[in-house]
């Protein structure tokens, strides 16, 4: 059996997308930019993307631009709001989890002589809105706050913190990078206070290289590539069409089911917590209070984890995304781990995809007080719509066989 459990990091393209991204790619082929009939053919697929994430987000289709993913998305905001607004202030706050795109994005702007503000985050990975308020100053232009951490799953106030910043200084910009979020909630920037948000393609079973940023109206922001003055001049260079008609297609069928998918998302995170916390020194990770009380309860034998059944005490559960499980696994290194899995079929992650290349501890689940013995025996369980609980099952089966057999060898060698 092959198992695809790293869904944070990628996903399978739907079948309906696929034909369609093959269809412009080989038929309405057209530069959007061309004045003849093809050129128009596929303008208008770009304008008909732009109407249906317009329609998802509740926001104007002026204000949706396309890029080539969520990194390019993270950048375009960050660098060309601060190049933008830096005669009101050089003052930047983000979190201490947020994804490289974001990190690496500050450090340059460090460089460029802004001031950054790392937020700190509690065990369970959320900030505390208390510590973004004390950040705030006059002279602060722009909060990056991600919407769900790609690594442990835990979901930020997002909405409290964007009334709070608006409260505080109605000038101060407010991003969110929702490439994990984004397919997986509801998420309205209007209504939020959201003025730039990221999303990806490949994230939501859409093609790779394509992402989303959206900017309000009223927020200022420069280019940081020059060409042709495509799309409103903001992000010059030829459209990626068959990405960007991909994307939308695998944006619109996610949401049109998205209350479906999201019962059998939690299912499944709750039928694989339930199991994995039957393995002795097992530590899940990203979970508020009440989620690890009950994780505690069970591994003690005194419950289970009653997590979706519309249960006043399992609402936690309803806290974190649906799609990410971190579990810590004492004793067992995470690449050992991972590649034992990998043996039989079962693909996961050992944390963010994108640095899997440079292997270091997690810098997210250091700013959570992980135990640090734990930090490299950590794996990342991400799920998708395909997820079945059978695939799940023979998870869990294997980890019961094999984590002892590994923990064994830990302690000979």
């Amino acid at each position: 059996m092959e198992v695809y459990l790293d869904n944070s990091a990628t996903t399978r393209v739907f079948l309906d997308v696929a034909e369609l991204v093959k269809k412009l790619m080989c038929e309405d082929y057209g530069n959007p930019s061309s004045l003849h009939r093809k050129g128009v053919q596929a303008e208008n697929y770009i304008r008909d993307a732009k109407q249906t994430f317009a329609k998802i987000l509740k926001c104007n289709e002026k204000e949706i631009f396309f890029t080539s993913g969520g990194t390019e998305s993270d950048n375009l905001a960050l660098i060309g709001c601060a190049m933008a607004n830096r005669r009101r202030g050089m003052h930047l706050i983000t979190t201490q989890i947020e994804h490289p795109a974001i990190l690496q994005t500050m450090k340059f702007l460090e460089e460029q002589g802004f001031r950054v503000t790392y937020l700190p985050v509690d065990g369970s990975g959320r900030i505390r809105l208390e510590d973004l308020q004390r950040a705030m100053t006059n002279e602060t232009i722009l909060v990056s706050i991600m919407h769900t951490n790609n690594e442990v799953g835990s979901v930020q106030p997002v909405a409290e913190a964007g009334a709070l910043i608006k409260r505080m200084n109605p000038n101060t910009l407010f991003h969110v990078d929702a490439v994990q979020g984004f397919g997986k909630a509801r998420i309205y920037p209007k209504k939020m206070n959201i003025d730039l948000l990221s999303a990806s393609g490949h994230k939501i079973h859409g093609p790779k290289g394509v992402g989303l940023l959206y900017v309000s109206e009223r927020a200022k922001i420069k280019a940081i590539n020059y060409g042709g003055g495509q799309q409103a001049g903001l992000r010059s260079g030829t459209e990626n069409v068959p990405g960007i008609a991909g994307m939308a297609k695998a944006a619109e069928t996610l949401y049109d089911q998205l209350d479906q998918d999201l019962a059998h998302l939690y299912a499944c995170k709750q039928h694989f917590i339930e199991g994995v916390s039957k393995i002795e020194g097992v530590q899940v990770n990203g979970l508020p209070m009440k989620g690890q009380q009950a994780v505690n309860a069970m591994q003690s034998g005194a419950g289970n984890c009653s997590a979706c059944g519309g249960s006043r005490d399992g609402d936690w559960l309803l806290e974190t995304a649906p799609h990410v499980v971190s579990v810590s696994f004492a004793g067992v290194r995470s690449e050992v781990l991972l590649h034992t899995l990998e043996d039989v079929g079962i693909y996961v992650s050992a944390g963010s995809a994108c640095s899997a290349h440079k292997p270091q501890p997690s810098a997210t689940l250091k700013a959570m007080g992980v135990d640090p013995s734990l930090l490299t025996s950590t794996i990342r369980f991400s799920f998708s719509v395909f997820t079945t609980m059978e695939e799940l099952d023979y998870t869990l089966q294997i980890l019961y066989d094999k984590i002892p057999v590994l923990r064994r060898y830990t302690r000979r060698a």
